[in-house]
């Protein structure tokens, strides 16, 4: 589907991006990509990696602007959206920098892509978007919802939108696992709480489940990736096997444990074999074969969260993936 086509990154200079660009070039060979970001540095250094490939552009620019989208989506075909104020505790005491970006961009996204004619927009999501306490949860769930109903605000220009939701990225910027390798020779490590769990997505799985969007898209489809769970104190464990635990207590706007579907979206869920796929209550498409296809409804009751997921990653396995992926992990 890629093959050949012009696709337009949003937050292209981040974790995902770095892990999307490389892997999409060599499945796919599409006639370019380009990079859009507000950080020139990063696409400065970025670019030095593929300094010899006439597939990839870079673009400054904001989501916030829309004048700007408009120009950065002339002869696009396909968008993947990952642009957002992504940091809890920063969106807590940023709130109305946070809504800019995530809510007000998803719009202006919305927008052009409609008036440009873009074919498929895939937007990445949180598992913080199921259930949020927090702003950045909260402006994400309407992101979602925004993506979600852009399907039907598109009327007959042909553009459709769909969701892709997971957890935490395992060694992405500002993630645990690099905070916790930055301080690891202290020999000691902050726990927020002994029984916190989180879900633990690779940046390959991540990329894949994207992929997956684009081929399998009606419109209005949310994603959601299945992966293990596994405790904060096994992340520490895994990290720095002889360092102590430090309790210090939750960050504002913090859950103890993620969920990414809840017994509320339940009537709409549908899985599959690697995934599950929430379908939107508006419009009957939840009951839409297209969107369907061969998917089997979850219980009336059922809850996709970190907790009680019945897939686990112990911490020999996570100490075996931060050996073997050392050199991609980013620095906190």
């Amino acid at each position: 589907m890629l093959k050949g086509k012009t696709i337009l990154l949003t937050g292209g200079t981040g974790s995902f991006g770095k892990a999307f660009v490389p892997r999409t070039l060599e499945r796919y060979d599409p006639k370019k990509i380009i990079i859009f970001s507000r950080d020139e540095m990063k696409q400065w250094d970025m670019a030095k990696a593929y300094a010899n490939d006439p597939r990839i552009r870079f673009f400054i620019g904001d989501v916030r602007d829309k004048d700007r989208l408009y120009r950065a989506l002339d002869g696009v075909d396909y968008v993947v959206h990952a642009a957002a104020t992504k940091i809890v505790p920063t969106a807590e005491y940023n709130p109305f920098e946070c809504i800019k970006t995530n809510v007000v961009g998803a719009m202006n996204l919305i927008d052009a892509c409609i008036d440009r004619n873009i074919k498929k927009v895939v937007a990445l999501s949180t598992d913080k978007a199921s259930n949020p306490i927090n702003l950045y949860g909260a402006s994400k769930l309407c992101s979602d919802k925004l993506f979600v109903s852009g399907n039907a605000y598109a009327g007959e220009h042909g553009t459709t939108f769909s969701v892709v939701r997971y957890g935490n990225v395992m060694g992405s910027r500002g993630s645990v696992i690099p905070f916790f390798l930055s301080i690891k020779d202290k020999g000691e490590l902050p726990i927020t709480d002994p029984n916190m769990t989180r879900f633990m997505i690779s940046l390959q799985q991540g990329v894949e489940i994207v992929w997956h969007a684009f081929d399998d898209m009606v419109g209005g489809e949310i994603y959601v990736k299945k992966i293990p769970s596994i405790s904060i104190t096994d992340i520490a464990r895994a990290v720095a096997p002889d360092a102590k635990h430090k309790i210090v207590g939750i960050r504002p706007g913090e859950k103890m444990h993620e969920q990414m579907i809840s017994t509320e979206d339940a009537p709409h869920t549908f899985e599959y074999p690697g995934h599950f796929k929430i379908l939107p209550a508006i419009n009957n498409w939840s009951r839409s074969g297209a969107r369907i296809k061969d998917g089997i409804p979850v219980a009336h009751d059922f809850v996709y969260a970190s907790d009680t997921n019945s897939d686990w990653m112990d911490v020999a396995t996570l100490r075996d993936w931060i050996k073997t992926n050392a050199s991609t992990i980013e620095k906190f």
